[in-house]
């Protein structure tokens, strides 16, 4: 392989060939797992998609670089989005559809001889279901497989980047951060004033978990205020994130 596609983090610029020669013990292969749903007035709905593939792949090259080799598969772009369906813009899955889509993405990787799977999440709906599903692929093949989501997993990290919350919420200061310097012409910025909700009621404490409808929690599908976002703000935020994720996922403890 020339440098340039040695270099090459993601699966799907490589031939099958050139993915099959990176199929070592050591390879972890990341596959970002994430949703299309409301992000408020200001924000696409393919927020958690461009978010959860940005935070792997700078993951991955960050592993590449401390020796792991790794790989990002293409971002499984819907997940388990009913609440927020009331907004509009929003697709969602049943959980049966969302677990057997991950799984079936896992056991290909597995197949294929790759030994060491990361489910990078980046939808905070998807976060138990994710967590189940890393347990459950685990189990079956034979092989580890970690669940993860991104902040959850920078909580410390991103509580020292934020100004007004501790840490992602949703079209919030955080994510209207990252998109700023990731896709700004995804961000209405004439639109922020309007996002800040009038009213939103915050979720459950930690160690509770109730559903509900986002259109009973805020009126504008906003949860926190993106009026202090920025791109500098949004970039601390991603490098924050993929260099805690590389430091875990380059331990061996985390595999054996």
């Amino acid at each position: 392989m020339t440098s340039d596609i040695a270099e090459d983090v993601f699966w799907a610029r490589l031939t099958a060939a050139e993915i099959q020669a990176r199929a070592t013990p050591e390879t972890v292969v990341l596959i970002p797992v994430a949703s299309t749903e409301q992000h408020g007035p200001h924000l696409a709905v393919g927020v958690d998609t461009v978010l959860a593939g940005a935070v792997a792949e700078r993951t991955a090259r960050r592993l590449l670089a401390r020796g792991t080799p790794a790989l990002v598969t293409p971002t499984i772009w819907s997940g388990l989005a009913e609440h927020h369906m009331d907004f509009g813009g929003t697709m969602t899955l049943d959980l049966a559809t969302f677990s057997a889509l991950v799984g079936g993405i896992a056991r290909s990787v597995a197949r294929h001889g790759f030994r060491r799977i990361a489910l990078v999440n980046g939808h905070g709906g998807n976060t138990e279901a994710i967590g189940s599903a890393a347990i459950e692929l685990t189990r079956s093949l034979g092989v580890p497989v970690v669940g993860l989501t991104y902040w959850l997993a920078n909580a410390d990290t991103f509580a020292a980047i934020l100004e007004d919350q501790p840490n992602v919420m949703h079209a919030c200061e955080a994510e209207t951060s990252m998109m700023m310097a990731l896709a700004p012409d995804c961000v209405r910025t004439d639109r922020i004033e309007a996002a800040v909700p009038k009213r939103f009621a915050p979720p459950a404490p930690p160690g509770f978990k109730r559903s509900r409808p986002f259109a009973e929690m805020t009126d504008t599908g906003v949860i926190g205020d993106p009026r202090r976002a920025s791109a500098e703000k949004g970039e601390r935020l991603l490098e924050a994130a993929a260099k805690r994720l590389s430091e875990e996922l380059a331990r061996p403890e985390m595999w054996g």
